[in-house]
């Protein structure tokens, strides 16, 4: 009796295999398109996955405070407030809003530009800026 129902159980799962399989095929048949781009998917989220692991994973040392280079602006004798008005023209502000920032008049941001250009020895914001970042004044 046993032998009959451990054939009839292995018929009916054989059966039942056989109905999904050809049900699959008619899904992928239906779908096909769907049914790629959803593979396409996955394989780019676990290549995603895995190149984020692979980038992110080993992240660079923090980089060292930055402290203006405090040896230059001794040498170059820039003042505290003439490096305030250094940052903000490298920042791109303009000589009112520069005079509007640190609650000073206009006339008294162009003394301090007029100074950091001929202690910089430029002749430009620009290149003042530049020579700043090479003296590492600015970041």
């Amino acid at each position: 009796m046993w032998k009959r129902a451990v054939v009839y159980g292995l018929a009916l799962a054989a059966g039942t295999a056989l109905l999904q399989w050809l049900d699959y095929r008619q899904l992928a048949r239906a779908q096909s398109e769907t049914v790629h781009v959803a593979l396409i998917a996955l394989i780019f989220l676990a290549l995603g996955a895995w190149a984020g692991v692979k980038l992110l994973g080993h992240r660079a040392p923090p980089a060292p405070p930055f402290d203006g280079n405090p040896q230059a602006q001794a040498t170059l004798g820039i003042s505290p407030r003439e490096r305030e008005v250094l940052e903000l023209l490298a920042a791109g502000l303009s000589n009112k809003e520069i005079a509007d920032k640190l609650h000073m008049s206009p006339h008294t941001v162009k003394t301090h530009v007029a100074r950091l250009f001929e202690k910089l020895d430029a002749r430009r914001r620009t290149e003042a800026i530049l020579k700043a970042r090479e003296l590492g004044l600015l970041r």
